[in-house]
């Protein structure tokens, strides 16, 4: 009598146990995916026995495949906490020892390092000083707390000065010159912050005075005058910029726009300085109250970093007091040709195999990569009822296995009795 198909099937059937078993027990674990055992039946390879008479000899494991499928995603109050939706593993780094894992659950060490609860450092693209991604090979993402130096409104990289206006076209020409102490030596008045080369903050006013009609055109002239912190710029004050508009009220191009004037700063600022060039493009002359639709322009002071936000597309962008964003670097996902031959690590983890096939690099929304949602986990993709009642299948296949072998017990025992 044989008793290896009884065995060999209670020792599958312990194993689908295990199997599940870890499942259930990893129902409520972040990132955690579930696995199946596969079964596959053993027959003894005999010659001259014909298929029809074969017998098998039992069960074995063939294989423990993991379930790559998504788990729900659930919001948390960590905007540091990130799920993907989608393909795609985040590619972690031990002292430069690669791993992978689907749980987000990220936060900042003391030097800055994006790092999940094992100390393991998130790899992504860095950012240089001007914010830009360079998509090379990933590297740890280091966020840095510094401050982030003052662009002053001159900079070439702040643009230019930019007013949208409605200069209204019923006002009549002061009868006195312009003085920005006397309101009514001007029609018009509107005043926007600037910065200098130090990021310390001015009031820069602006004036619009309608010319008296002349021929042509009549009444469509206005000369444009200019304090900073109310003081006039170097020389008095002289109109840097006149203002034309057609007979229908628009803007008669400027091309370059005209250029502001210098002011003497005692603050250890560049001096003297000017903060650039207006742009009027835009503005109108219409017979409506004069108004500023749009004063903008591109300088502003240092700040320091009061939070790290992440988009859909894996950017950690750095939100500064300021007022300003820049971004720190930018997240990597890993692909692999083949997800179930990647080597389990535990702790949610998983290595790079010859089955899986090497790592396929590329940013977030990018190929089958999916997309980062922040502030969210990535549930265990565990169905707690199908486990339950693949437990009780388990179960009960234990118990017919166990039944077998009694029965072969019985039988040999009333052989033996024979005897």
């Amino acid at each position: 009598m044989s008793f290896q198909q009884g065995l060999s099937g209670l020792d599958a059937a312990a194993t689908a146990l295990d199997v599940i078993g870890n499942n259930v027990a990893n129902a409520s674990t972040v990132g955690f995916k579930s696995a199946n055992a596969n079964f596959s039946d053993v027959f003894a390879a005999s010659l001259g026995i014909a298929g029809a008479s074969q017998v098998g000899i039992g069960v074995a494991v063939s294989a423990i495949q993991q379930q790559f499928s998504q788990g729900n995603l659930t919001t948390t109050n960590n905007t540091m906490d990130l799920a993907i939706n989608g393909g795609g593993f985040f590619r972690m780094s031990d002292d430069g020892a690669i791993s992978y894992t689907r749980n987000g659950q990220f936060h900042l060490d003391k030097e800055g390092y994006v790092v999940n609860d094992q100390q393991l450092r998130l790899t992504g693209y860095p950012a240089g000083v001007d914010g830009l991604i360079s998509a090379s090979s990933p590297v740890e993402l280091q966020l840095s707390a510094n401050q982030i130096p003052p662009r002053a409104t001159s900079d070439p990289l702040a643009g230019d000065l930019g007013a949208v206006l409605n200069l209204d076209s019923r006002d009549t020409a002061p009868l006195v010159a312009f003085d920005p102490a006397v309101p009514g030596s001007y029609n018009f008045a509107t005043a926007l912050t600037v910065f200098d080369t130090l990021g310390v903050s001015h009031n820069l006013s602006t004036y619009y005075v309608l010319q008296p009609p002349a021929v042509p055109p009549a009444g469509n002239q206005w000369f444009v005058y200019a304090t900073l912190d109310g003081a006039n710029p170097v020389g008095g004050a002289v109109n840097f910029a006149t203002l034309g508009f057609t007979n229908t009220g628009t803007l008669i191009p400027q091309v370059p726009p005209p250029q502001l004037p210098q002011w003497n700063l005692s603050n250890g600022a560049v001096t003297p300085w000017r903060p650039g060039r207006m742009d009027f493009t835009g503005s109108t002359q219409f017979g409506s109250a004069s108004t500023a639709d749009s004063l903008t322009q591109g300088g502003y002071t240092s700040g320091n970093l009061t939070g790290v936000g992440v988009g859909s597309d894996g950017i950690l962008q750095g939100r500064y007091s300021n007022g300003q964003t820049r971004n720190m670097g930018q997240l990597v996902l890993a692909t692999f040709s083949d997800p179930n031959g990647l080597l389990n690590l535990g702790n949610n983890q998983w290595s790079a195999s010859p089955v899986s096939g090497p790592e396929l690099i590329g940013a977030p929304a990018s190929g089958s990569r999916g997309v980062i949602q922040s502030a969210a986990v990535e549930d265990s993709n565990v169905d707690l009822t199908r486990e339950l009642v693949a437990m009780i299948t388990a179960q009960r296949n234990y118990q017919a296995n166990a039944q077998t072998i009694k029965t072969q017990d019985q039988i040999m025992q009333t052989l033996i009795n024979l005897g």
